[in-house]
């Protein structure tokens, strides 16, 4: 077992950087990580393809230990996108999402719906900006098939009831993009029929790492329409004019053989959350987050995330008045804090790493920024 301060001591990020919900620093251990298996692959030594095939099982685990799924119904993806595409074309009937969800969930269903014209997008008309129990049973109909959710919003930084949600779909599918909250939120998986996430965020295993998970009753009732090589039961040295069975469960989800130091990277990123332990990662991070809305409300400057912690990960959103917008852009350019700025919002988002050099730096940003600003 390890704690949060030897995943600490990995980090080498410099300080300054408040932007985690859109890509992490990888920390020391998955650069060695790789490092040690790109020299692997660059000497082809007798016997060492084995320390690279052995990365598939490896990823499994790694994953299965932090969402509860059982290792054989996890497979790799290269990113969530593609594990969402594997869910949203498999689908058929009526999936009920949020149209302000990122990107990747509302392109992949009506990419599915244009393509194959069985599945139907529904759009929740939302309550505050959020999906709530009670948004999504409003909208239930008989037909819906499956509730599509983020597990953070990216633009707001609220984190998803998914057992409430739960309660409310009954046995429907419950699809969870995961990639805002996974490796920061303690969130009960459980409950979720298809989980996706990459590894490139909170997880700082960097891009090319993701992972599909299944439900037994997800991997009965999706038909894994991309499902390549990797994915079909075959023996190569035959002929293929013939279709080919799938894969039973998750592994049919897949269309090549994936970047086995890719699977490292991720396995060595996950195995270091579950040793330190999710639930003290997530409330090391909350604190932080805290710590934010903390030093906004110092320097007045609105908050219009989730201040409830029990609705919220390490997002913390900030939006002036909009004739400020460029002045606090500006301030935190100056004083090298790196945030993501969006029309009229800077979102800021607090790692294990987020220091107090960092923070120094952040009010060092809102103490130009105030001095500049008149009412």
């Amino acid at each position: 077992m390890t704690s949060t301060a030897d995943l600490i001591s990995g980090y080498t990020d410099e300080p300054g950087y408040f932007d985690f919900a859109k890509w992490g620093p990888i920390s020391r251990p998955v650069v060695e990580e790789e490092r040690a298996l790109v020299d692997v692959q660059s000497r082809a030594r007798f016997g060492s393809e084995v320390a690279l095939t052995e990365q598939a099982g490896r990823v499994q685990r790694a994953v299965s230990a932090l969402i509860g799924f059982p290792a054989d119904q996890v497979v790799f993806q290269p990113n969530t996108s593609a594990g969402l595409v594997h869910a949203m074309f498999g689908l058929t009937g009526q999936v009920l999402l949020s149209p302000r969800d990122y990107p990747s969930l509302p392109l992949a269903a009506t990419r599915a719906s244009a393509a194959l014209r069985v599945l139907e997008p529904l759009w929740m008309d939302l309550d505050h900006d959020v999906v709530t129990p009670a948004v999504v049973q409003r909208h239930l109909t008989d037909r819906v098939t499956a509730v599509a959710v983020s597990l953070v919003d990216y633009r707001t930084g609220y984190l998803v009831d998914l057992e409430g949600i739960r309660q409310v779909i009954g046995d429907r599918l419950l699809i969870v993009d995961a990639i805002q909250g996974f490796g920061v939120v303690d969130a009960p998986y459980g409950v979720a029929d298809v989980v996706a996430s990459g590894g490139q965020k909170w997880v700082r295993a960097g891009w090319g790492t993701g992972f599909l998970a299944l439900s037994e009753r997800a991997a009965t009732m999706l038909t894994p329409v991309f499902s390549g090589v990797a994915g079909s039961e075959l023996t190569l040295g035959g002929s293929y004019h013939q279709a080919l069975p799938a894969l039973p469960g998750a592994a049919a989800f897949q269309i090549t053989n994936p970047d086995p130091i890719a699977q490292a990277r991720l396995s060595t990123a996950l195995e270091g959350i579950a040793s330190a332990g999710i639930a003290d990662v997530s409330r090391e991070i909350a604190h932080r987050a805290s710590r934010l809305i903390d030093i906004a409300d110092e320097y007045a400057v609105p908050v219009v995330s989730p201040r409830d912690e029990a609705e919220r990960a390490g997002i913390v959103v900030l939006e002036p008045a909009p004739d400020q917008m460029t002045t606090l852009t500006a301030a935190l350019w100056n004083h090298g804090v790196t945030a993501t700025v969006r029309d009229t919002t800077v979102r800021l988002s607090a790692h294990l790493s987020t220091g107090d050099d960092s923070f120094e730096l952040l009010r060092g940003a809102l103490t130009s920024f105030g001095t500049t600003v008149y009412y």
